[in-house]
């Protein structure tokens, strides 16, 4: 980060339960200017929110089809679990896109749900399966049966997990800004913070792609996540309809620098329908 740069942030999460509102705080402030401007950013959303966040992404990455809680795609070489199909990595196998099960792993066993024996590790466990062929070879036994139970009743938890994935993100982008972006990138978040239409796009797109800060998720030196996307907006109103525009932009860049190999053309029509969707 830059020597002239000071971030300032407050970031709070209140314990969410039913009933009980999630909130997210965030002040960003911009040194060493003595009258700085500031983006303050307060998000709440409430149980039946983020109850009805996490039926929509469930729906938008499977139709609400149980028998895709337990998931690996043809083409990838990864499984992809729960309702936000959440990546989990075979062992010594790394790829361009972040991991999120082990930390929801981690996250469920906080939060008191009764993980199965041989997922109750610390840290968790790679993915048992190494390739799709053993992952569907292997969906009677079980492992995979004690899973998927975990995973259809654990499902308000993962709900839990998707929206606090946003108290992180926002600080993490501003972290990871050049200086001269921060305020303007914190601004729309806040913006769209500041409506449902927004808010779910945010919770939903930093589920689907990320917060596009990590190094490794480029291809030809551009990302895809959520920075990326608030980088990419133009400031028209409304401001999810500005989001959309700027994630069906970031997304076609995505699949025209992906390799060759990667065919991922045949993803970008299921990905545009699903940002359109934030409208």
């Amino acid at each position: 980060m830059a020597a002239a740069l000071v971030i300032l942030r407050a970031i709070k999460v209140l314990r969410w339960a039913p009933g009980c509102a999630f909130a997210l705080t965030a002040l960003v402030a911009l040194a060493p200017a003595p009258a700085a401007a500031g983006v303050e950013c307060s998000v709440s959303i409430d149980a039946s929110e983020a109850a009805a966040l996490a039926d929509k992404i469930w729906r938008n990455e499977s139709g609400r089809d149980a028998g895709k809680i337990l998931w690996w795609n043809r083409g990838e070489d990864f499984a992809s679990l729960g309702i936000g199909h959440f990546i989990w990595y075979p062992p010594g196998r790394e790829g361009p896109f972040q991991e999120s099960f082990p930390r929801l792993l981690e996250f469920l066993s906080e939060r008191g749900a009764k993980l199965p024996a041989w997922l109750d590790t610390a840290p968790p466990p790679d993915c048992p399966w190494l390739d799709r062929e053993q992952f569907l070879a292997g969906r009677g036994s079980p492992e995979a049966l004690q899973l998927r139970r975990l995973l259809l009743e654990s499902r308000a938890l993962q709900a839990e997990f998707m929206v606090a994935r946003l108290a992180h993100s926002l600080d993490a982008i501003a972290e990871s800004a050049p200086a001269g972006s921060v305020e303007i990138l914190v601004s729309r978040f806040c913006t769209l913070a500041d409506t449902p239409a927004g808010r779910y796009a945010l919770v939903d797109y930093v589920n689907f792609k990320g917060e596009g800060i990590d190094p490794g998720e480029r291809y030809s030196g551009e990302g895809w996540g959520l920075a990326q996307v608030l980088e990419d907006m133009r400031g028209t109103s409304p401001s999810n309809a500005d989001f959309a525009e700027a994630a069906s932009r970031v997304l076609k860049r995505r699949v025209r620098n992906a390799p060759a190999g990667r065919d991922e053309q045949r993803w970008l029509p299921g990905w545009l329908g699903r940002v359109e969707t934030y409208r």
